[in-house]
């Protein structure tokens, strides 16, 4: 069995995937061009689900059940925090430790949850 795709129910499907393509540097399927679509596609890399996002009537109303975790590759924690902010995401929880540990929690535009861990070369470990 494969995982083919995360979706993500939310309210402006395109626009969501856009953010996230953003953040990730994945395209966003060719094939999914109109802004009123109903779902948008964010397709990954290699073996790595894609992310599928479905237009529904009703608002994020509570906390997610699931959510992402990254890790950034090319730059710190720290630094992937900054970018993402800057591209449109909230801050919502730090759980940044003195010593370096821990992880950052933010939201998306549409306000579901994600977290970034401590980088690759934080951790010493190849990507």
């Amino acid at each position: 069995m494969i995982l083919r795709h995360v979706s993500v129910d939310c309210a402006e499907p395109r626009k969501l995937a856009m953010f996230w393509s953003s953040v990730t540097g994945w395209p966003v399927a060719e094939d999914v061009d109109e802004i009123d679509d109903d779902e948008a596609l964010l397709a990954a890399p290699g073996p790595v689900p894609s992310l599928l996002f479905i237009r529904v009537p009703e608002a994020k109303t509570v906390k997610n059940r699931i959510h992402f975790d990254w890790m950034p590759t090319e730059r710190t924690r720290d630094e992937e925090v900054e970018r993402i902010i800057s591209l449109g995401a909230t801050l919502y929880e730090d759980h940044r430790k003195p010593d370096g540990l821990g992880w950052v929690t933010l939201l998306d535009p549409e306000g579901n949850e994600f977290c970034v861990e401590r980088s690759t070369l934080e951790r010493g470990v190849d990507a």
